[in-house]
């Protein structure tokens, strides 16, 4: 009876050991663990020009986006 105990409780912590490293490696795949203070922090000390660039480039994509959707439309 002791015997049937043990396996039982051996397979139970296995299958929850397995179960806790699959969720972690799948967190780590996805980028749970990431750091989002640097990502942040490097908005805060961007300068207003840099900014500025990154703005017009967004627009300019999305001019470009609104361009190709009308030549496509167009044919």
């Amino acid at each position: 009876m002791i015997n049937d105990t043990l396996l039982m409780m051996l397979i139970v912590g296995l299958v929850i050991s397995f179960a806790i490293l699959a969720v972690f490696i799948w967190g780590a795949k996805g980028g749970q663990f990431d750091d989002g203070e640097k990502m942040m922090g490097g908005l805060l000390f961007d300068s207003t020009d840099d900014l500025n660039d990154a703005y017009k480039k967004e627009q300019k994509v999305k001019e470009a986006k609104k361009e190709q959707k009308k030549s496509k439309s167009q044919e």
